[in-house]
C-alpha cells in the first residue's frame, strides 16, 4: 500500500509517457506500451475522446509532466482542464500558454476541497490508481463525486492482477515477488474488476463498464455520477 508520502516523493521528477497522440510512438511511449500491452493512442482515442466535448470542463488526476494533459487540451478548444497532483506541475505543463484553459492544483491530500461543486463533466487518470490501494481509491472517488455534474463520466486505468497473471509479470514490468508480499510493501497494488467495481460503486458512482479492454495488462473503468 503506497502511502501518500511515498507517492509524493516517488514521482517528484515528473512522470512522462511521451506523445500519446503521435501515430508513431516515441522511444518513451514505445517502451511503456510494450509492458502495458497496448497503444496509448488507442487508450486515448477509445477511452477518453468519445466521452468529452470541446467545451467540457475536465478533471485530471496525477498529470505528471502532462502527456495525457496535452492530448486533452488538444481537444478542449473551448473548455477547461484542471489537474490535481501532489507535485507542482506548472513548470512542466506551463498553464500560461493556454489562456486560462489549464488550471494546475497542487494538493497534499485527497479531499478535493479546493474544487468547485457540480463543475466538471469528465474525470480522467492514467497510471495513477494502479499505485493506490482500494481504500485510497474509494476515498478519491467519494470525495470527487460532488465536484462532478450529474451524469458526468469518469475513466481510470487501474491494476488488475487477474489480467497481469495472464499477461505475465516479467513482461508487464511488475516484480514477481509482489505476489507474496503484503500490500504495504508493494507499489503495484492488488486489484481486479470485481474489487474495483465494488469500490467505485460504494463511492456513489454507477459503473457502466468495469473494463474497456483496451490494454492487455491493466483495466480501464468507465463510471458515471448518477
Amino acid at each position: 500500500m503506497p502511502t501518500q508520502e511515498w507517492l509524493q516523493s516517488e514521482f517528484d521528477y515528473g512522470y512522462d509517457s511521451g506523445d500519446v497522440l503521435a501515430l508513431v510512438p516515441d522511444a518513451t511511449r514505445a517502451r511503456e506500451e510494450l509492458i502495458i500491452g497496448g497503444s496509448y493512442r488507442r487508450a486515448f482515442c477509445e477511452g477518453c475522446l468519445p466521452f468529452i466535448r470541446s467545451d467540457f470542463k475536465v478533471l485530471e488526476l496525477g498529470p505528471g509532466k502532462g502527456s495525457w494533459s496535452r492530448a486533452l487540451l488538444h481537444y478542449l478548444s473551448d473548455g477547461e482542464l484542471h489537474t490535481v497532483d501532489f507535485q507542482d506541475v506548472r513548470p512542466w505543463l506551463k498553464p500560461e500558454k493556454y489562456q486560462g484553459r489549464l488550471v494546475c492544483h497542487q494538493t497534499s491530500d485527497s479531499l478535493f476541497s479546493f474544487l468547485p461543486d457540480n463543475y466538471f463533466d469528465f474525470f480522467w487518470s492514467f497510471g495513477v490508481l494502479c499505485h493506490n490501494n482500494l481504500p485510497q481509491i474509494g476515498e478519491i472517488m467519494t470525495n470527487v463525486l460532488p465536484k462532478m455534474k450529474r451524469g458526468a463520466l469518469s475513466v481510470h486505468q487501474y491494476s488488475n492482477w487477474d489480467k497481469l497473471n495472464k499477461f505475465g509479470w516479467e513482461r508487464g514490468g511488475v516484480p514477481r515477488e509482489f505476489s507474496s508480499q503484503p500490500d504495504d510493501a508493494i507499489w503495484w497494488v492488488r486489484n481486479n474488476e470485481q474489487a474495483m467495481t465494488q469500490a467505485v460503486q460504494k463511492a456513489g458512482w454507477q459503473v457502466l463498464c468495469s473494463d474497456l479492454n483496451i490494454v492487455e495488462r491493466d483495466s480501464m473503468i468507465l463510471s458515471q455520477r448518477p
